[in-house]
């Protein structure tokens, strides 16, 4: 299985012959080294609304006439726009071709900006995606929260996704903490470095897991990890 990076929060992943990508946020951002014309997928995951985890997911979703996996409320709002979802709530899962993806807390916010303003679509979520025997965890934007605690002690999590970026997010500190408490067996920060509110070091972060016994890989964009 391959995770490539794209920046920000977003990631393809590649099993066989699935490819899905999360949070798509590649037109809006200028590190981004593809194109949402370059993406070809079945599934595109999303954690919240915010532009910078949705830009290009109704493009991408379109050319590809792929399903989008979000919370119900942000599914629904694609629905709307005439394409395929598949709806979820915290707590729940689901069976796809390519694995099972299940659904959890993060503490953020989640609104879509539209003409009329912004419009609420939902919770913010994280996602455990088991592919190919593996578990991801991928937090969406969160701060840290003790339930990762139990998300560490009910899953055995091979590879963690997890914001960086303070400001909007957890900062490097408390994402040090929260890779203990889930136990994961490999860490890579996301959501740092798109811009100055954000910026963070990941080769840092990286070492400080080490220091606590973690192995963290910092993944350039357009870099891929092999699990």
């Amino acid at each position: 299985m391959k995770i490539t990076y794209h920046g920000q929060s977003c990631f393809v992943i590649e099993s066989g012959e699935h490819r899905l990508i999360i949070d798509p946020f590649l037109s809006g951002n200028e590190k981004a080294v593809i194109k949402p014309e370059d993406v070809k997928v079945s599934y595109v995951v999303l954690t919240h609304g915010h532009a910078d985890h949705v830009l290009d997911a109704e493009a991408i979703a379109r050319n590809n006439d792929a399903t989008i996996i979000a919370a119900n409320e942000l599914a629904v709002y694609y629905a709307r726009k005439g394409l395929k979802i598949h709806p979820l709530g915290i707590g729940g899962k689901a069976d796809f071709p390519f694995g099972r993806v299940k659904v959890t807390l993060a503490f953020h916010g989640s609104g879509v900006e539209t003409e009329q303003g912004l419009v609420y679509v939902g919770p913010p979520v994280g996602y455990l995606l088991t592919i190919e025997g593996k578990t991801i965890y991928h937090a969406g934007d969160t701060g840290l929260f003790g339930d990762m605690k139990i998300l560490g002690e009910l899953n055995q999590i091979d590879l963690a996704l997890l914001p960086i970026g303070d400001n909007f997010t957890m900062g490097p500190e408390d994402a040090l903490i929260a890779s203990e408490w889930l136990r994961a067996k490999t860490v890579i920060p996301m959501h740092y470095n798109t811009f100055p509110l954000i910026a963070q070091d990941g080769a840092q972060f990286v070492q400080d897991l080490k220091t606590r016994g973690i192995q963290g890989v910092e993944l350039k964009i357009g870099e891929t990890y092999e699990l």
